[in-house]
């Protein structure tokens, strides 16, 4: 950062920093009884759907990491002693339950991370303020203007999420690599229990997303092994760039909307279930509670089928649905869109540093009332 634009982010810091000591002391009792609270998305336990179902149902609920990146490091640390412990009871029961061996007891638990939410709500500590002062000329890169535009937000959720999710991937990685090589074999790739013991009625290890060919898809070296990058792929399918994958995907949903089995998608079968995801992907407002008339949404769901039966035999091909998979598996990058468009709330497209602080739980969400015996989630930002 040039001495210019240190500059102004100082001046501007120095003048946010002045409007808030100076504003009237009800601005600070608004917040009193808000409180940032950690989350864990984390869960050891096998999945109720398969994965291909679970990446349909996540479009209607996706849980991102934090805008703040020293929430989401602590948000990590905590999920990772739950796996650690969960870890354990599930590959070595025996140890689970034994007594502490000596010296054991000494050794610190959950004392650090149980008491992070005190440290995310004391002001002296970490005050939202301070910390949006920090941020926001790390948001503020291209260019550098004072304003955070709705690609710059975009851009910020977006790494957040990706370190998110190679975090979590190393840490699967972990569970597979049986040699510790830094690879997993198709061998060491253990199907979950589920996908292993499914019916021919259900969709899971037969249907695919277990089987040889989703991992050889996702092996994009074609060497038989798959890397750390080949590995996030193979769990992360809708925001991978290798092309075998993605036409792997397009064979999924053919396999799954695939009613009469005839390796092809009728109009029928495009109408009742693929059309609606690409429509809600379209909406803006992404409502996928929302239900249209099926007679008045025929004639643009015809328009669409049409222009994806490239061949016009009247079906639509896995090669054929390519062009809408990623809306119907959107990437982490539409879910980090999503998250910067809800935050510019007078949508004129760029946020000031004044705006961010004067609605800092925008940013800083999963907030409760200590007032109330519930605790009150906002969604707002995630």
């Amino acid at each position: 950062m040039g001495k210019g634009s240190l500059i102004i982010y100082i001046t501007i810091a120095l003048a946010v920093l002045l409007l808030v000591s100076r504003a009237p002391r009800k601005s600070s009792s608004h917040h009193r009884h808000r409180r940032l609270k950690l989350r864990s998305n984390f869960t050891f336990a096998p999945p109720t759907l398969p994965h291909h179902q679970q990446q349909h149902s996540a479009a209607a609920h996706h849980e991102p990491v934090p805008f703040d990146p020293l929430v989401a490091d602590l948000e990590r640390r905590r999920e990772d002693r739950e796996w650690e412990k969960q870890y354990i009871e599930h590959t070595h029961p025996e140890l689970a339950h034994h007594e502490p061996a000596p010296g054991e007891e000494s050794q610190p638990e959950w004392e650090e991370y149980m008491n992070a939410e005190d440290y995310l709500n004391d002001e002296e500590k970490f005050n939202v303020t301070n910390r949006l002062l920090v941020l926001f000329p790390k948001v503020d890169v291209d260019p550098v203007d004072g304003f955070v535009t709705l690609d710059e937000l975009t851009e910020w959720n977006l790494k957040q999420t990706q370190t998110e999710v190679l975090h979590r991937t190393k840490r699967e990685m972990e569970l597979h690599d049986k040699n510790h090589d830094g690879l997993v074999s198709f061998a060491e790739y253990d199907p979950p229990s589920w996908a292993r013991n499914t019916d021919n009625g259900s969709f899971g290890y037969e249907m695919g997303w277990w089987k040889e060919e989703h991992f050889n898809a996702s092996d994009a070296d074609g060497d038989g092994l798959l890397n750390i990058t080949e590995f996030n792929d193979f769990l992360h399918p809708a925001d991978s760039k290798n092309s075998k994958l993605l036409q792997w995907l397009c064979k999924e949903e053919v396999r799954e909307r695939d009613t009469d089995k005839d390796g092809k998608v009728n109009f029928k079968e495009f109408f009742h279930g693929l059309f609606d995801m690409v429509r809600n992907y379209d909406d803006e407002s992404h409502n996928v509670t929302h239900h249209s008339d099926d007679d008045s949404m025929e004639a643009p769901a015809k328009v669409l089928f049409a222009q994806l039966d490239k061949d016009g035999d009247g079906y639509v091909s896995d090669i054929e649905l390519l062009p809408v998979i990623g809306k119907l598996h959107p990437s982490e990058r539409y879910y980090a869109k999503q998250q910067a468009d809800y935050a510019d709330t007078d949508k004129d497209g760029r946020l000031t540093l004044t705006e961010m602080i004067e609605n800092p739980y925008v940013f800083y969400s999963a907030i409760f009332n200590d007032d109330e015996d519930d605790y009150e989630y906002h969604d707002e930002f995630r």
